[in-house]
């Protein structure tokens, strides 16, 4: 074929005006600084970026949290590990609950280990430890108050509903009674909380006006169900003192939860105690001027009791004032409607939990998925009519009032770290060099 040249002349014109000329062939400045993400299709093409940071520095974000959500191979999981990848290097803290082991190879490339935990293994943890709390100048009176918010969020989850008013009080003398049986140290842990709830003193009854017989024989079902965790279910990871020599210095700290992926009953338990240390170490980040990333796998599993719901409202808010990201990992949103009736106190603060949050990344959804998706993130109906046709690795990013649909671009290392598939290979994946 012969080419063609045009007669007419070429239109010489200045970038700033091009870009309104072709809004979809550049992508807006604000986006250029931060972590790569990958192509962003609606920007012809450029680099997308991303930072809370900034863009709360810049008043186009009130809210650094993010929700990731997609169906299963979508790749919601590289997006997750390339965004912690990408943001070690840029400095931050990240703290992760992986719920199903897979952030091994990112530690390894990082240069650390996961730590386990597992029914009679090395490592415990406990809930009430308020050392890292104190090391951060938080007042005693702010410090008891957390303890009792995870106690109170524990119980409900063991006893899978919301707890009474009694045994809300019965918990906080129990609290007081262990601190008091700890001291001067003042560590109490679950076992010690769990004998005060057993056998109450008579003083501490009377100053709930009730005897002691009463209080025992209210607090009953969570003295047992706290019991059974520390006995039974999860012996041997907080029923004791926090194990010394764990490495809380790294600057990439994973809590590998896979032991008790399979049960869904214990696990909102488990990713309760662990959280709650959790929120003490990004305290101490804060007052360290140090900006941290808390990415918690699989959420909805934690929303299904009204306590624990409540509690996961609170940390979120503490976001801001720690300069925390929460990054919480959906599979759909139909899990978070199942957490409770249509109108209860479960579903108004998942709804709110989705109000507070200003990014979400959504990858290909099934087409029975897309209107809950559409209605709880406010999508208009093209945004919708995308998110059921992205392909694996594309993403729609909504940041606030903006979005764009994103190609997630990776290097062979992190296609390694990625790859959740191999277990189902028949030859093993090797590291990319």
């Amino acid at each position: 074929m012969t080419a063609v040249r045009s007669r007419n002349p070429a239109h010489r014109i200045t970038t700033a005006h091009l870009q309104s000329a072709y809004p979809f062939m550049a992508a807006c400045g604000e986006w250029a600084s931060g972590v790569y993400i990958g192509e962003d299709v609606c920007g012809g093409g450029g680099a997308f970026c991303y930072d809370p940071w900034s863009l709360y520095a810049s008043g186009l974000l009130t809210n650094p949290n993010m929700v990731v959500i997609g169906q299963v191979g979508r790749g919601k999981s590289a997006t997750v590990k390339s965004y912690v990848g990408r943001s070690l290097v840029f400095g931050r803290r990240v703290v992760a609950l992986d719920r199903k082991g897979e952030f091994d190879r990112l530690c390894t490339v990082a240069g650390t280990r996961p730590i386990r935990l597992e029914r009679g293994g090395a490592v415990r943890l406990n809930p009430l430890d308020v050392r890292l709390s104190v090391a951060a100048g938080i007042a005693d009176a702010d410090i008891r108050r957390d303890q009792l918010d995870v106690l109170t969020a524990l119980g409900g989850a063991a006893c899978r509903r919301a707890l009474t008013s009694t045994e809300k009080a019965a918990l906080r003398v129990a609290l007081d009674r262990a601190v008091r049986d700890t001291a001067p140290d003042g560590q109490p842990t679950l076992r010690e909380v769990s004998r005060a709830l057993f056998a109450p003193a008579d003083d501490d009854a009377a100053r709930l006006a009730m005897s002691a017989r009463e209080l025992a024989d209210g607090s009953r079902d969570v003295a047992l169900e706290l019991d059974r965790l520390v006995a039974g279910d999860l012996a041997g990871m907080f029923d004791g003192p926090t194990s010394d020599g764990i490495d809380l210095s790294h600057q990439l700290v994973v809590f590998d939860l896979s032991e008790v992926y399979q049960n869904e009953d214990m696990l909102a338990v488990l990713m309760v105690c662990v959280a709650s240390w959790v929120q003490r170490l990004l305290q101490r980040d804060a007052d360290m001027q140090r900006r941290s990333i808390l990415i918690l796998e699989e959420a909805w599993s934690c929303l299904a009791n009204v306590e624990v719901a409540r509690w996961m409202r609170s940390l979120q808010k503490l976001s801001r004032q720690y300069g925390v990201q929460v990054v919480m990992v959906l599979h759909r949103f139909s899990d978070l409607a199942a957490t409770g009736a249509t109108g209860s106190e479960v579903v108004a603060i998942t709804r709110g939990l989705l109000s507070d949050t200003e990014t979400h990344v959504v990858h290909g959804m099934a087409r029975t998925e897309v209107e809950a998706t559409r209605v709880l993130l406010g999508l208009t109906d093209t945004e919708a009519e995308v998110i059921a046709e992205l392909p694996r690795g594309r993403a729609l990013w909504r940041v606030r009032d903006r979005s764009t649909v994103v190609d997630l671009r990776l290097s062979g290392l992190e296609q390694w770290i990625c790859d959740t598939d191999s277990r189902m290979t028949a030859a093993p994946v090797e590291a990319a060099s």
